[in-house]
């Protein structure tokens, strides 16, 4: 049960082209976003849809298949865990992102 604790599953499309990002370590990392997508009626039965927007950050091996295969509007299926970091802006004011750490990802859709 503890790899359940920390775990995230979104199925989306990508809401831009991926930005890869090679570090001075040879390591890589690409950084995206997804849309997730959920139409409900309201009521007076007219068809809403709500879309979330998560952002999906991928090391290695994964953000180099991110790279070479995935563009805007792509179809994905991804699953890692949920982070939170903060960072300082150029005003001096403490920002907070929450991020999806993908440790796996499905191409969905056609080619």
């Amino acid at each position: 049960m503890n790899t359940l604790r920390n775990k995230v599953q979104l199925i989306g499309n990508l809401g831009n082209t991926p930005e890869i990002i090679a570090l001075e370590s040879g390591k890589k990392l690409a950084k995206f976003s997804i849309a997730t997508n959920e139409s409900y009626k309201n009521s007076q039965g007219e068809k809403i849809t709500d879309t979330q927007w998560h952002n999906v950050v991928a090391w290695n091996k994964t953000a180099e298949i991110i790279e070479k295969y995935l563009d805007k509007g792509s179809e994905v299926a991804v699953e890692g865990k949920l982070t939170t970091r903060s960072y300082d802006d150029k005003e001096g004011n403490k920002r907070y992102v929450t991020e999806v750490v993908c440790n796996e990802i499905l191409m969905l859709g056609s080619k």
